[in-house]
């Protein structure tokens, strides 16, 4: 029973802070006030900085000298970037990857 209420204050002490991060921007700018530059210039820079640092974690593992040779995670990224230029949608794009490299690795490169 204790471990019960132990994670139950665990979820809910963890929505209490995501929900506090996720408000803080209305409440720390409101919609007359001006953003300082910093603020508007990381909104601006962060995204990108991000999808970098993701892609660097996704291929940190690949072992090119050993088979399948990171050929899954290479048609996968093709993929993405093909799909992406195609389309525009970042959401198909990524999913679209997700499910080829899926594919590529339980049914191809076993």
């Amino acid at each position: 029973m204790v471990d019960n209420v132990h994670s139950l204050l665990i979820v809910i002490v963890m929505s209490i802070v995501t929900a506090a991060l996720r408000f803080a921007p209305f409440i720390l700018f409101p919609e007359g006030r001006k953003r300082p530059k910093v603020v508007t210039y990381l909104g601006t820079v962060l995204p990108y900085a991000l999808m970098g640092m993701l892609v660097v974690y996704c291929f940190k593992s690949v072992n090119v000298t050993s088979a399948p040779f990171g050929l899954p995670e290479l048609l996968a990224t093709v993929f993405v970037i093909v799909i992406h230029v195609w389309k525009r949608n970042t959401l198909i794009s990524v999913f679209g990857g997700v499910i080829l490299y899926m594919l590529l690795v339980q049914l191809v490169f076993v």
